[in-house]
């Protein structure tokens, strides 16, 4: 059964991100409804994988919080349609995106995994969308079953052309991401596919990414940095190793955070105290004092990872 997402929630962040700087997220499906079942997603296993598109959330509702979090500085660098799952499953996304570009100049980046692509209806509905970025993970249809596990109804040569049809006709910036995993994808062979795909889709930049928040399969292991640069060199054009780190944090604004506000960004993705801090503005002090309260009462617990603690909200 669905999650319906918490009533007054679906805005959540800024997230700090190092693709998009400070991200202002906003959720569009109920956690965690999407269309693949990747086995290095940091939300865990999908509940509800499925390609119908609905209005998941009222778009109303969303639009009544964003109001309120545009008011609040610093403001963020990108308002991102992202979260608990595949934003493009929205069937007002389109509608969203068109309204908030009367609130506010803030461009807007949609997060997608690009399996809806090769619908025109998905292609047109992002189309006012200011930046991009699908995921690509595989190279093939085996290596796409095994890595994304994808509803039935998306076949790996349907996922490509769809991205390669947007980029096409997309006036906006496609920034593509290229996910690899550690003995897995990460092996120069492998690589080297990646690349060959990525020149005929011809995005205006290639982003390389690995593993960094505790993934749904233990199996889904990271690439080191020096591996990832040892693979820029395989593709053309511009190309940025993506590896998260705790960022340096925004001047601190304390006051007007909740302890709402940190469960709301907690609940999207597991974050280390240095991602809360930078993402909501807080100083690192005021947010050990928000997080240890918030373990003690067994609302949030902390997790190991590659030397990291993170945080996470409790299942």
């Amino acid at each position: 059964m669905e999650k319906e997402p918490t009533k007054g929630c679906n805005v959540y962040g800024p997230v700090p991100s190092r693709r998009l700087g400070r991200s202002l997220g906003i959720d569009l499906v109920p956690l965690k409804t999407c269309t693949y079942d990747c086995v290095y997603c940091q939300l865990g296993r999908t509940t509800n994988k499925t390609v119908e598109r609905k209005e998941y959330v009222k778009i109303d509702d969303i639009l009544m919080e964003l109001e309120v979090k545009l008011g609040v500085d610093p403001k963020p660098d990108y308002i991102s349609l992202a979260g608990s799952g595949e934003p493009t499953l929205h069937l007002r996304i389109g509608d969203l995106i068109e309204k908030i570009k009367g609130m506010t100049k803030i461009p807007i980046a949609v997060i997608t995994n690009g399996s809806l692509l090769w619908q025109e209806e998905v292609r047109d509905a992002l189309m006012g969308a200011d930046l991009v970025l699908p995921s690509l993970d595989a190279t093939d249809g085996d290596m796409f079953r095994y890595v994304n596990r994808p509803h039935e109804d998306i076949a790996f040569a349907r996922m490509i052309g769809g991205i390669d049809d947007f980029i096409r006709v997309f006036s906006g910036s496609v920034w593509m991401e290229v996910f690899l995993l550690a003995g897995v994808t990460a092996i120069p062979a492998e690589v080297k596919k990646f690349a060959a795909l990525v020149e005929k889709l011809n995005p205006e930049r290639v982003q390389l990414n690995t593993v960094y928040r505790p993934p749904a399969e233990d199996f889904a292991e990271a690439v080191s940095v020096e591996q990832l640069r040892s693979f820029q060199n395989y593709f053309a054009g511009k190309v940025e190793i993506i590896t998260e780190y705790p960022s340096e944090p925004s001047p601190a604004v304390d006051s007007k955070i909740t302890e709402a506000d940190i469960i709301a960004l907690l609940r999207r993705r597991p974050c280390t105290l240095q991602d809360v801090s930078a993402g909501l503005a807080l100083s690192p002090m005021s947010v050990m004092k928000e997080l240890s309260t918030l373990c003690r009462l067994g609302k949030v617990e902390n997790v190991t990872k590659r030397g990291l603690i993170f945080y996470k909200v409790t299942s």
